[in-house]
């Protein structure tokens, strides 16, 4: 049995357009789609009760209409996909993140009813996508990027001992849309070389080209020889990484990173490149742990 794509609803315009994006996801993939609304309603029927029977009963109405309004936006988009809904008495962070252990992915919208417009990406949405323990789309970005009217996607590429998941994901995605899959690796020549990376006698430009083209192969060798009829275009690009990748992604309809496990520590470490995209990417961002 197919685990659900999980999308998280709340009635703001963010969740409504992620629901919208996750039903074209689910159905791309054939996957179910399992609505969540997260609401701590329950929290006033305990012995320190806030707020009168009338308010009680309607924070459990408005719970009710939420989630009811989210299942039957995503059933007129697509009547044949199987769809479930639930509200769930957790914080959003939490049930998200809980939800995460029987989903194939988490879907989440780039801000909150409750927070400020001016925020480039909401506290649960950063919070799901950096400790969640399966992939995350957070979806955001321009018409065109949600719309997905470039036909392609775009891998950020890792390490080799890290990003194998991201490759996974990547051309699973690909395969499933039929589309390009463009791969980057970003490569910078140090100005201080140290004795790890001695500097070549002569173009070190090149040796540092050359070592991530090689790695590059390294991390898609298998996933290549797996999916056959997935147009790749690898690429090595000089620059950091976080500027690099946010510049393709304009003409990507999802950008994808890996994010590593942190040691001794709970949850997923994003670093510089994965806030990057999360915050100003101009089409949705997917976030695939390693698995270990």
């Amino acid at each position: 049995m197919e685990l659900p794509l999980v999308v998280g609803v709340d009635g703001s315009e963010s969740s409504l357009v992620a629901v919208d994006w996750a039903v074209d996801e689910a159905t791309r993939l054939g996957l179910p789609l399992r609505l969540v609304y997260a609401s701590l309603w329950e929290r006033y029927e305990g012995a320190v009760a806030q707020g009168s029977p009338e308010e009680r009963v309607s924070e459990r109405m408005m719970a009710g209409q939420i989630v009811g309004a989210a299942e039957e936006r995503a059933r007129r988009r697509n009547p044949e996909l199987k769809v479930s809904a639930e509200v769930v008495a957790e914080e959003a962070a939490d049930a998200l993140l809980g939800e995460g252990n029987n989903a194939s992915a988490l879907v989440t919208g780039s801000r909150g009813r409750g927070e400020l417009k001016g925020l480039l990406l909401g506290s649960v949405g950063l919070a799901v996508a950096s400790r969640a323990p399966c992939p995350v789309y957070v979806v955001r970005g321009d018409k065109a990027g949600l719309t997905g009217i470039h036909e392609r996607i775009l891998l950020g590429a890792g390490d080799p001992a890290t990003g194998a998941e991201a490759v996974r994901f990547a051309f699973r995605e690909a395969e499933a849309r039929q589309c390009p899959l463009d791969v980057v690796r970003a490569w910078r020549c140090p100005a201080h070389e140290t004795t790890d990376h001695p500097r070549p006698a002569d173009e070190p430009e090149r040796y540092h080209q050359e070592r991530a083209s090689a790695l590059l192969g390294v991390l898609l060798h298998d996933a290549m020889a797996d999916h056959p009829g997935v147009r790749v275009r690898p690429d090595t690009v000089e620059g950091p990484a976080r500027k690099v990748l946010l510049r393709r992604s304009a003409a990507a309809d999802l950008v994808i990173v890996g994010a590593r496990r942190r040691e001794g520590h709970f949850g997923l470490q994003l670093g510089r490149v994965s806030h990057t995209l999360l915050h100003h990417a101009p089409c949705p961002v997917a976030v695939v742990p390693q698995r270990v």
